[in-house]
């Protein structure tokens, strides 16, 4: 194993590790909103806590980015970690166990290393750039389907940005009708690694940001899928919408999604 992955790994399952204790005790987690329909916990804060200080025992000189805590500058830019210290924080709160710690390294702004660890059910998806993805050690590839009959897609619905339901029911009604079927789970990083492990076709999502998808691309990326925004392009990290699947199906899910972009969701 790469040695900045190993960390990441390290960081991960030591947020794993506080994320599990607090969720047996639920009714000490307390509970913000920073914004519309978005939550903070003091877990996400001590999970985020656990990952810095994991990453800045070994690579202290490293610039670290974070959902909770923002951007923590080191001394060396070319390195950069993106880290999302709980992705399904809402799942956490409402005692459904689905959710993950994402953390996912750039080296000179290329995904390098990316680690997404399910701490409930302890499932380990990890890759490494050029070096394939893995699940618990195991390879993973994205299923090679080439058309949208029997596939199952997950999504995630815009909760955060609802200015944009017209377009995006559209798209999952046009989507809907060829697909066997659609799952929405609540965390999009799972979304992602289970499109790299191909228990998903296929994956869509309006307004993500950059810690809820870095680790989750590499990973399809390295299971032999693609990633892009919704007109194909490579805008994803900047507009937060987002389609991974095998090449052959992510044309016919772009060809679903196009109709319905409008101009606010076609940059």
């Amino acid at each position: 194993m790469h040695p900045m992955l190993n960390i990441a790994v390290r960081a991960a399952r030591t947020a794993g590790n506080v994320i599990t204790r607090a969720f047996e005790q639920a009714d000490k987690v307390e509970i913000e909103s920073k914004g519309t329909n978005d939550f903070v916990t003091n877990v996400d804060i001590s999970a985020e806590q656990a990952i810095v200080e994991t990453i800045r025992k070994s690579y202290p000189e490293h610039t670290i980015i974070g959902e909770e805590t923002g951007q923590h500058e080191g001394a060396d830019n070319d390195y950069q970690w993106i880290i999302d210290p709980l992705d399904g924080t809402t799942n956490f709160v409402k005692g459904i166990p689905h959710f993950a710690v994402s953390i996912a390294l750039k080296v000179k702004g290329k995904l390098d290393q990316a680690v997404i660890y399910d701490p409930i059910r302890g499932e380990l998806f990890t890759a490494s750039r050029g070096k394939g993805a893995q699940l618990n050690g195991f390879r993973i590839r994205v299923k090679q389907n080439k058309e949208l009959t029997g596939a199952i897609l997950a999504t995630g619905f815009p909760f955060k940005k609802k200015q944009h339901m017209t377009a995006y029911m559209s798209m999952f009604q046009a989507l809907f009708e060829k697909t066997s079927d659609m799952r929405r789970a609540g965390s999009a990083a799972l979304d992602l690694a289970y499109v790299a492990a191909g228990r998903v076709d296929g994956f869509f999502e309006i307004g993500l940001k950059p810690w809820d998808t870095a680790a989750g691309e590499l990973l399809v990326i390295e299971a032999g899928g693609l990633v892009t925004d919704f007109t194909g392009g490579h805008n994803h990290t900047q507009s937060g919408n987002i389609v991974a699947s095998s090449p052959g199906l992510l044309k016919e899910i772009l060809k679903d999604i196009r109709p319905h972009l409008g101009e606010a969701l076609s940059k």
